[in-house]
């Protein structure tokens, strides 16, 4: 598939109305867990453009240029609030949460795997044990409050149980600062994975932050509070891996492929009809928007799009699946790991007066008071022990316990 082959339709026919824009929302408890992730994602992906375009906009002199940003973004901003409320009225806010750190976890595990640099793989793979503790601490913050057991939501694709402990992963802002690609000469691949899991992750973050104040307990607004600064430093570290020297109209080009890209694999990986049916809807509008930024590059820029994106053929569309024997792998061999600048090494290796220690001794002073220690170590004390789904027992021998919470691993 290759989406500059295909005709796009008007522009202007893809704005619904309120009844179209208003969809019937899936069923929780029926809805496959990887239905929901790709919703997740596509919601990510909605915002990123919508929120690109605002950016470019507010950098830009050239009205006639800004009013068709405007058009384009309107359109997006439509599919992005249309896909927000196929989320259920009867969903709270902690099972939308286990659905987004099980998108996190396959999501960044599946490009780490498709993935052919070196130093993206190692910044994905850092991540993505962070993200699989994340998904670890809510899960038992929904046992604990609600009674309710994460295996069901994820479908029992995804394990559930300690990976570098949260309270591990808080780092100097300094640290979080990587390097970038060169997108003249990456491949597509990689740019299209740098693009996706920056967009994915600010969606996550995004999500906490907003929600944080709306939880119904003081235990879990601060866990929320917690690990959105958890995901402030993932969308830095992903958002490093992208190319500043490409121009707003290169990036513009970029973002609506990459919608494409999705919104196709969203379709063909899709099991429940009615929301193919979105998919391909979206796909097409998508086209349109990827048109329209090809001419804004010629006429601009005097750039073909070839010069961007040499072969428009979509890459290995991306499909959901279980990961569970990667993440394990990831666990076993770096989850002692910690960042020191661009880099990742065990944390035995950072200099007794890095920038990491310092800040954790400045935001983690009394661990008993860290929200993601604390969230297990109650759930221990009133259930005996954590709430886990593992399918064998963790390959890192100090997370085995489980009545009891390492507070220690990756951090000193």
């Amino acid at each position: 598939m290759n989406p500059f082959n295909e005709r796009p339709r008007a522009e202007d026919t893809f704005f619904m109305d309120w009844k179209e824009l208003y969809p019937e929302p899936y069923d929780k408890n029926t809805t496959d867990p990887y239905t929901k992730t790709r919703i997740i994602l596509m919601n990510g992906a909605e915002f990123e453009a919508n929120w690109f375009s605002h950016q470019f906009h507010r950098h830009c002199a050239d009205n006639e240029l800004r009013r068709t940003l405007a058009v384009s973004r309107r359109a997006e901003k439509q599919q992005q609030m249309h896909l927000a409320c196929l989320k259920p009225l009867n969903e709270n806010l902690l099972e939308t949460t286990i659905s987004y750190e099980q998108l996190a976890v396959d999501l960044t595990a599946i490009l780490a795997q498709r993935e052919t640099d070196p130093y993206v793989i190692a910044t994905l793979n850092f991540a993505l044990l962070e993200d699989f503790d994340h998904l670890y601490r809510y899960a038992d913050l929904m046992e604990l409050e609600q009674g309710l057991k994460a295996e069901k939501l994820v479908g029992g694709y995804t394990e559930i149980m300690p990976g570098r402990p949260t309270i591990s992963e808080h780092r100097h802002p300094l640290d979080c600062v990587g390097y970038h690609c060169d997108f003249t000469v990456a491949p597509l691949a990689t740019r299209l994975h740098t693009s996706i899991i920056t967009a994915a992750e600010q969606q996550t973050m995004n999500f906490y932050m907003n929600i944080a104040g709306f939880y119904g307990s003081d235990r879990g607004r601060a866990l929320y509070q917690e690990i959105g600064l958890i995901e402030e430093q993932h969308v830095s570290e992903y958002g490093s891996l992208l190319d500043p020297n490409a121009t707003w109209l290169e990036n513009l080009l970029l973002h609506e492929y990459t919608e494409c890209f999705l919104y196709y694999s969203c379709y063909e990986d899709e099991t429940d009809p009615r929301i193919k049916k979105i998919w391909e809807r979206h796909f097409m509008q998508e086209v349109a928007h990827l048109h329209i930024a090809e001419k804004l590059l010629k006429d601009y820029e005097k750039k073909e799009a070839s010069q961007v994106i040499p072969d428009g053929e979509f890459p290995e569309l991306l499909r959901f699946s279980p990961q569970k024997d990667y993440v394990r792998t990831v666990l076993q061999n770096t989850v002692h790991n910690s960042a020191l600048r661009e880099g990742f090494v065990p944390v035995s290796e950072l200099p007794e007066d890095a920038d990491f220690f310092t800040y954790q001794r400045r935001v983690n002073s009394n661990e008993e008071s860290v929200p993601s220690h604390r969230v297990v170590a109650d759930t221990i004390a009133e259930k005996t022990r954590d709430y886990r789904f593992e399918i064998a027992e963790s390959p890192v021998p100090c997370l085995r316990d489980y009545k009891k919470d390492n507070t220690k691993l990756g951090r000193e």
